[in-house]
């Protein structure tokens, strides 16, 4: 699933289509009547085909699939690229007595925060995957809110520039001070899993356990 600095660009692409009369259709989607699209107004773009429309501006859409739905609702509280991000409402989940990266991926309170964001905000805020948010320092959970709206904000304003991202734990083998990174697959007992990769000298646990998950590996 994209992320949300890749679901905010095309959101910024599209925009200025919104409400616009679609005046001509073209395309290879076999998945719609590509004529029942002529005359109607965008509203949901996500179809592989080209839209034309009545100011002279088109569309054009790549490897995508067809499917009538309702624009999602996402509160502007939980968006981690909006103005209106809540910061005491995220602060107090991230609180909670789990692990924290299971908190991140809540979209009830992150939503756009996916599995690379994730991963590259708990290096930059030096926190492991699995240490519980009530036992962390609030300073520290400050500090990873302030990474999660920077590095999201810094990742769209490069996919803006058409500029690609520079991971500094994701899919890596070492960290960037030369620590050995561990992988593993970390999610709630019944809940969606999700690849993490972490450094354990960078990454202290809290609290500290010898027994890791079977899951995980060098």
């Amino acid at each position: 699933m994209p992320e949300g600095p890749s679901v905010k660009r095309f959101q910024l692409l599209t925009a200025p289509f919104v409400g616009q009369v679609v005046a001509k259709v073209g395309g290879s989607s076999r998945q719609r009547n590509l004529k029942d699209l002529k005359a109607t107004r965008l509203q949901d773009s996500q179809i592989r085909l080209v839209l034309h429309f009545d100011s002279g501006g088109f569309l054009v859409f790549y490897n995508c699939q067809i499917h009538w739905c309702t624009s999602p609702t996402v509160e502007p509280a939980s968006d981690i690229l909006s103005p209106k991000f809540h910061r005491g409402q995220a602060l107090a989940a991230l609180r909670q007595p789990t692990s924290i990266c299971y908190t991140l991926l809540d979209q009830r309170y992150f939503s756009g925060l996916g599995n690379i964001i994730k991963n590259e905000i708990l290096y930059l805020a030096r926190i492991h995957p699995l240490s519980q948010g009530s036992l962390l320092a609030l300073s520290a959970l400050e500090s990873l809110l302030d990474h999660a709206v920077q590095f999201s904000t810094d990742w769209l304003h490069k996919k803006l520039a058409g500029k690609g991202l520079h991971y500094q734990i994701y899919l890596k083998e070492k960290c960037p001070l030369g620590h050995e990174v561990m992988q593993g697959t970390l999610g709630p007992q019944d809940g969606f899993k999700r690849l993490s990769w972490w450094c354990p000298q960078c990454q202290p646990r809290v609290p500290p356990e010898g027994n890791e998950p079977k899951s995980l590996k060098h």
